[in-house]
């Protein structure tokens, strides 16, 4: 060992990325080895040596040529300076690379494996402390042996190698050779390989080498679609070419990010106080598909919207997994003083809420959004537009993502794919703001003042957060399914517009379907969901400990998805978590002690009990056949979920396809029966309930109860429709209609569901009647029905019970 790796044994604590590098290089006994460094520097040829002896394989101090060849290995950097006094970087392909390719093509039985490894020192966030490491930590920045003495000093606890696979020298060569290349084009064509592999290591870590705010926005200027858009403007609006280009200026200026690697360092260790304040943790699930898709693909994460802490969260997250934070979109409501300048600094850039009409300011948000992807920075956009305020996924918009594919059909620099992040809060911030606007109040405007006086938030606890990646979506193989010559094709946008809308329509299908896969289900999503099942919203304790087992037992016997994560242990332990919380109220009594919704929390659970409806609504339609049955064959309960699936799909978002629904059905029957709360009738193709007196028949009930108001809600509509009669209301009127008559329902019989009466589902539902051919619109735009209609109706009284189906009636009539 020299005296250098002794020294910085001592002081040096480095971990190896992936866990299992050094396994694929062998001992020494295997072919030779070259390490492959990203830059010169003796600090991190000891660090590398070390880990080396660690793990019993050659270190990098061996000689590959010279006298006697031998099997050790060596090292070789790739970047480095021209001198002591010279600081520009050396661009030529080293000497040992030349002399090593010269000895392979020599001698035919001669070969050398180059591993790539980058060192980073202080890329390690989750543990930094001192303000003067994170200055030092690791960057895009050449310095010198004074800055690397000091990082060594000051970040050698904290050092991170990246060590990739090893890549045969004379595989390479005839990957990258052509008839009469000489050894100094192979080892430029070699070195300018490894450099791309390096840079995207480092993008991956720290994050891309940005050039100044104002240099990207000048490079977008420069772009000829914008050149384009700036003459349009022009001709359209009657402005100078001076002025048409100070107002592109002015766009991009207001839509770029500042980013600043030194203030996302900073903002690591603030955030991590906070999270400890607010928090009591947050579980990050499913990183390894963030580290399987960041090395070869541009990444676009597309989490779901549920609060304003969503955008530190996941950039938090990210970081303390050693990745750069992402670009994100952010609204322009969000730039105010002081507040838009710090956002910018950490990766914001804004956009507008809508600019319709606005071709130029389009075109400049869509090249500023291939510029930053071209420089491979991740981006992270929120496709519902806005934070859901019933803790329901809103319908997407498809704008952004229209935006990001066109840019990757213009320049497909790299693979791009989406990954769905899905958020799991136990309580939200926001939370009497919510509550607020449900209650009927107008949605205030973000100011600064609001964020001073949601300071005092800090003095209450939130529980856990969970952040799920979701499965990823490839934008090639999207397309490929679509369009499968779309590589070949490039027209222009009016053309392509025909065959792009369909794929971006199944990319946001898909993202939302996905964000719901990776569900996180939390204890007070279980209490949620059992407790505004009754009327009161109270249970004994012991029931509701042997319904939330139920639910616990469900999830893993028919698991709807291998992403979704399960946050609880069993029904008594979630019953102590919800007191702790201070969202469940414990009344003593001598038959045995009840448990209720606190009162100050009972429109809230709404929203945690929407978070995971989409878990429970399959087996939760099933049950809802025998509300009024005892007994029902299979074939009904097959055509029931058939009728009512399309339009439960399309509001929750659910992943299965009607094609795959009947094999679902199927295995959900099946685990109902295992857990006793249905049974076989033997000898016919028939499911019954227990004995009406059984606690299991209440368990079916309960579970019931989780879709029975979405059943109410396309019953009212239907009802509406046909006591208006064929012909008679327009969609618009009809869901006017179906609003009223909600709001009228919630105020007779008490429910605390607030989007029972939101006009957006009524919205949705027709339109999906529209699409499926259920009712058409006639020349004058009023709804038009046959049998069809009819049929859905029936199969919509068959689940509710005749109670239900009266009040409804009398409030349709009225």
């Amino acid at each position: 060992m020299r005296p250098l790796d002794r020294l910085l044994a001592k002081w040096v604590r480095s971990e190896v990325r992936p866990d299992s590098a050094f396994a694929a290089i062998g001992t020494r006994q295997a072919a030779p080895v070259c390490y492959v460094l990203e830059r010169r520097s003796a600090a991190d040829v000891a660090v590398l040596a070390n880990e080396c002896a660690r793990h019993e394989v050659p270190t990098p101090h061996g000689r590959l040529l010279g006298r006697g060849r031998t099997t050790v290995a060596a090292s070789l950097p790739l970047l480095h300076t021209r001198g002591w006094f010279d600081p520009r970087i050396e661009r030529r392909a080293p000497p040992e690379m030349l002399r090593l390719i010269e000895a392979v093509q020599s001698d035919p039985t001669f070969d050398v494996r180059l591993v790539p490894v980058a060192v980073y020192w202080g890329r390690a966030p989750q543990k930094e402390g001192s303000w003067l490491r994170l200055l030092l930590a690791e960057s895009w920045r050449l310095g010198g042996p004074l800055r690397k003495f000091f990082q060594v000093l000051f970040n050698g606890r904290f050092v991170m190698l990246e060590v990739g696979e090893p890549q045969s020298l004379r595989g390479l060569l005839d990957l990258l050779g052509s008839p009469g290349a000489g050894a100094n084009v192979l080892a430029a064509r070699i070195v300018r390989l490894q450099r791309s592999t390096f840079r995207r290591q480092r993008a991956a870590r720290i994050g891309p080498d940005l050039s100044h705010r104002r240099t990207i926005v000048m490079d977008v200027l420069r772009t000829r679609a914008v050149r384009a858009a700036v003459a349009a403007e022009r001709r359209e609006h009657q402005r100078s070419r001076r002025k048409a280009l100070l107002l592109a200026r002015r766009y991009g200026e207001e839509i770029a990010a500042n980013y600043s690697h030194p203030f996302v360092t900073f903002m690591e260790r603030f955030l991590r106080w906070l999270w400890n304040r607010l928090y009591d943790g947050v579980e990050f699930g499913h990183v390894e598909t963030l580290r399987e898709m960041s090395q070869q693909h541009e990444i676009v994460f597309v989490p779901c919207h549920r609060s304003h802490m969503d955008y530190l969260l996941l950039s938090y997250a990210i970081y303390t997994q050693g990745y750069a934070i992402p670009h994100i979109a952010a609204g322009i409501n969000l730039n105010m003083p002081v507040v838009g300048r710090l956002l910018r600094k950490g990766g914001a850039f804004f956009i507008r809420r809508s600019f319709a009409g606005n071709a130029l300011y389009a075109v400049v948000l869509m090249k500023y959004l291939g510029a930053i992807m071209g420089r491979g920075h991740s981006i992270e956009y929120f496709i519902e537009g806005g934070r859901s305020r019933t803790g329901r996924l809103l319908q997407p918009k498809t704008g952004m993502l229209a935006m990001t594919v066109r840019s990757y059909l213009r320049d497909p620099k790299r693979p791009v794919v989406f990954l769905p992040v899905y958020f799991g809060y136990e309580r939200i911030v926001e939370a009497n703001t919510y509550v607020a606007e449900l209650s009927g109040l107008a949605k205030r405007k973000e100011s600064l003042g609001d964020l001073l006086r949601a300071l005092r938030v800090l003095r209450e606890k939130f529980g856990r957060v969970h952040v799920n990646i979701g499965s990823p979506i490839e934008i090639d193989t999207l397309l490929s399914a679509h369009v499968p010559d779309w590589k070949t094709r490039r027209p222009e946008d009016e053309a392509r517009a025909g065959w792009l809308s369909p794929v971006v329509d199944d990319l946001a299908q898909q993202i939302m379907q996905r964000v719901n896969a990776a569900a996180a289900v939390t204890p007070i999503n279980l209490l949620a969901i059992t407790l505004l099942a009754m009327p009161r919203q109270a249970m004994p304790a012991d029931d509701l400990a042997r319904q939330i087992d139920l639910y616990l037992a469900l999830l893993r016997e028919a698991p709807y998805d291998p992403r979704v994560t399960i946050a609880a242990r069993d029904g008594a332990a979630v019953i102590a978590h919800g007191e702790s919380m201070g969202v469940l109220q414990r009344q003593a009594h001598k038959l045995g002690d009840l448990v209720r919704i606190a009162d100050d929390e009972a429109v809230l659970m709404t929203y945690y009990r929407n978070n995971v409806l989409h878990l429970f609504a399959l087996p939760s339609l099933i049950a809802c056949a025998f509300i009024g049955n005892a007994t029902v064959p299979t074939a009904d309960i097959q055509r029931l979920a058939w009728r009512v699936y399309p339009y439960i799909a399309a509001e929750l978002f659910l992943k299965w396809s009607e094609a795959e629904l009947a094999a679902i059905v199927e295995a959900n029957l099946a685990a109902l029966g295992r857990l006793g709360v249905l049974e076989r009738v033997e000898g016919f193709d028939a499911w019954r309930r227990p004995a009406s007196s059984s606690p299991r028949a209440l368990q079916l009930s309960l579970l019931a109860q989780a879709t029975v108001q979405t059943i109410e809600r396309y019953y009212l509509a239907i009802s509406a429709l046909m006591q208006a009669g064929s012909g008679t209301l327009s969609a618009r009127a009809l869901a006017e209609r179906c609003q009223l008559m909600a709001q009228r329902i919630t105020m007779l019989y008490g429910f605390n569901s607030p989007e029972f009466s939101d006009r957006a589902m009524f919205d949705n539902f027709i339109a999906l009647l529209l699409r499926r051919s259920v009712v058409h619109a006639d020349e004058r735009g009023h709804l038009v029905y046959d049998e069809v209609l009819e049929r859905v109706a029936a199969d919509a009284e068959f689940v509710l019970s005749e109670q239900i189906r009266h009040s409804i009636l009398q409030v349709t009539h009225a």
